[in-house]
């Protein structure tokens, strides 16, 4: 169980890694950059979740027409 396990979790970073990963992303897009970033992630998050609430409503009103 644990060999299968560890399989898994081999690719996972660790504490010093995801500080290396920041201070690289930091260098690369620099302190601008990076709330526009996020903005735009969370702009493209909102999107995503309100068209499968579309979707999800759709269906429901599908489901009751043809009952």
């Amino acid at each position: 169980m644990n060999t299968l396990l560890s399989i898994f979790l081999i690719g996972l970073p660790t504490g010093w890694e995801w500080i290396i990963i920041l201070i690289a992303i930091l260098l690369l897009f620099g302190g601008k950059k990076i709330p526009e970033l996020m903005k735009g992630i969370g702009k493209g998050i909102k999107g995503f979740k309100d068209g499968m609430k579309e979707i999800e409503e759709d269906i429901k009103s599908d489901d009751s027409l043809t009952k």
